[in-house]
């Protein structure tokens, strides 16, 4: 006679595979537009800036802020990342600043570098206007999130 039961180990196995499974599909997505990131939405990580600051800058605070760079720092037509705070600061035009999310808005990458007036993400090849965070091309759908900085002198700082 034989029995169609399921031992308490295989049983075990099954239930092992599944929770490990699970999770890993979860962390898959699609290139889908419907899966973008809106920069409009809620978002699941904070926004609280970390305390460091690139070679050659201040990390003195200033007034309501977080001092970033120097002017000088930011080079005309191109732009400087700041990962640990998650912005992107460009120069479009001499003496005109800008400032951005450097999350991409298609799948949450941090952007890579900026270069020939675009901010790029080497994830999946968006790349985004110095000027506006206009999507230039795709796959992301929306724009970088323009982030408040001020320029004093020669300071620029992150508002808080």
């Amino acid at each position: 006679m034989t029995t169609d039961k399921i031992s308490r180990r295989a049983l075990g196995g099954l239930a092992a595979a599944a929770g490990v499974g699970v999770p890993l599909l979860a962390a898959c997505s699609s290139d889908d537009p419907a899966t973008a990131n809106d920069p409009s939405g809620p978002s699941s990580s904070s926004s609280t800036p970390t305390g460091s600051t690139p070679a050659g800058s201040s990390s003195s605070a200033v007034a309501g802020g977080e001092a970033l760079a120097k002017t000088s720092d930011i080079d005309v037509g191109g732009g400087t990342i700041f990962s640990d705070q998650e912005v992107v600061v460009t120069q479009p035009a001499s003496g005109e600043f800008k400032c951005f999310t450097a999350v991409c808005s298609h799948q949450g990458c941090i952007v890579s570098d900026v270069s020939d007036g675009t901010i790029n993400c080497a994830c999946h090849g968006s790349q985004f206007s110095i000027d506006d965070g206009s999507v230039v091309t795709g796959p992301a759908t929306f724009p970088l999130a323009e982030e408040q900085i001020t320029v004093t002198g020669d300071e620029i700082t992150l508002n808080a």
